[in-house]
């Protein structure tokens, strides 16, 4: 393995685990939102490390992550409508708060 591929992966463990941290840690919808934005870009970045350093070095993983990323964007836009809807009836972002399906 090769010390750039190295500090790749560790680069993107490292944001994986603050976004981990965030989404496991935090009570607001919009931090959840944006560590889970985090991670996806982790994997991104290995997507992006093993393209150009694996075995086979190949565009394919360049490819699958620019899906990954309109993916993603997509994920953000339908999120925050849900999380705009929710703010208007219950006046919070708590996630706590939010536990209208569990009944």
């Amino acid at each position: 393995m090769s010390s750039m591929l190295a500090s790749y992966l560790t680069l993107a463990a490292i944001l994986f685990c603050i976004g981990l941290y965030g989404v496991l840690t935090k009570r607001s919808a919009v931090i959840v939102l944006l560590s889970i934005e985090l991670m996806l870009n982790a994997v991104n970045l290995n997507l992006i490390a093993f393209s150009k350093y694996g075995v086979v070095p190949s565009l394919k993983g360049q490819v699958f992550s620019l899906f990954s990323i309109a993916i993603a964007a997509a994920e953000v836009a339908v999120g925050i409508a849900i999380l705009i809807a929710l703010y208007r009836n219950r006046g919070t972002t708590n996630v706590d708060e939010f536990n209208e399906l569990r009944n």
